[in-house]
């Protein structure tokens, strides 16, 4: 989601008109914490807000019958790209601040192909109190269905604290590519405190279960066995029924330009991979690469 670093907290305002969307709630504090307005009353401790996707498949094409946007989340369709339905995500006010609590409910039911990305990062900042924000994403698929997850960047500010949750929910034949990148700190700046956890389960099993904390008080957060001095670091995930996944894990990339590793999971067809660079374009760069190993080994 997009975020105005120079638009104070207390002043949270859409950018321009609001568009029409379904579900679509705006807030401006306009006279401290707390102030009432048309889109209901502010929380004084930050913004609660849940937006919504969900797609279906009608027999004939993918269609998306709901989008709920909700705070800083406003859901726009875009053209389909064959015959996948697309829906990007557009801020709409600076967010996550310190004591927003945040959700995006993204649903792919049976047969459905959705991609979802954000027009653009995220920046956590620290905002009017020193309560952490929460940033909650729930993702399901159903059975036959592909669900696309690529949102743009997780920029961690200084003084920010913010805590990340995926939970992703899969049927046995689904599919699932998602991609998580985050940066630590704006230019010649530290991290805030960033917390993230990525839970996947298929078919009721957990399959994946991965929790990482960077920023102080986490100790060697920045270590070598860590980050290994860069400041860019991401996840990729690919789940497919077809998928022959590598029998040992495959390193890519060089010293001086990051490092990616492309990991079969123990239980389900699927390969992960985890990078660290030194900018956000060379960890795409190391994303992409992991894609397009892993890609090769689906079956037709």
């Amino acid at each position: 989601m997009s975020a105005t670093t120079r638009v104070p907290a207390v002043d949270r305002a859409p950018a321009g008109d609001p568009p029409t969307f379904e579900g679509a709630a705006h807030r401006r504090r306009t006279a401290g914490p707390g102030t009432p307005d048309a889109a209901g009353p502010a929380h004084p401790t930050g913004v609660r807000a849940t937006a919504r996707i969900q797609a279906a498949h009608n027999g004939r094409a993918t269609t998306v019958p709901l989008l709920h946007s909700d705070g800083p989340f406003h859901l726009r369709r875009l053209r389909p790209r064959g015959e996948r339905a697309r829906v990007c995500v557009l801020g709409a006010m600076s967010a996550p601040l310190g004591g927003d609590r945040l959700a995006l409910d993204i649903a792919a039911g049976a047969h459905a192909r959705l991609d979802v990305t954000t027009a653009a990062a995220t920046i956590a900042l620290r905002g009017s109190t020193t309560d952490p924000a929460t940033y909650d994403v729930r993702l399901t698929v159903g059975e036959g269905a592909s669900l696309h997850w690529l949102p743009q960047p997780l920029i961690s500010a200084r003084g920010s604290t913010l805590h990340q949750t995926y939970r992703v929910e899969l049927a046995g034949t689904s599919r699932l590519l998602l991609r998580e990148e985050q940066l630590l700190g704006r230019i010649a700046e530290p991290p805030g405190h960033l917390s993230t956890r990525l839970t996947v389960r298929r078919d009721g099993r957990t399959i994946l279960d991965q929790h990482t904390v960077y920023g102080a008080p986490a100790p060697a957060w920045d270590g070598p066995a860590v980050l290994g001095g860069h400041r860019a670091t991401g996840q990729l995930l690919l789940v497919d029924p077809e998928l022959e996944a590598p029998p040992e894990p495959v390193l890519l990339g060089e010293p001086a330009r990051g490092h990616c590793v492309l990991a079969p999971l123990a239980d389900g067809p699927a390969v992960f991979a985890t990078a660290v660079a030194p900018t956000p374009a060379e960890l795409r760069s190391l994303l992409d690469a992991a894609l397009a190993a892993a890609s090769g080994s689906v079956g037709p």
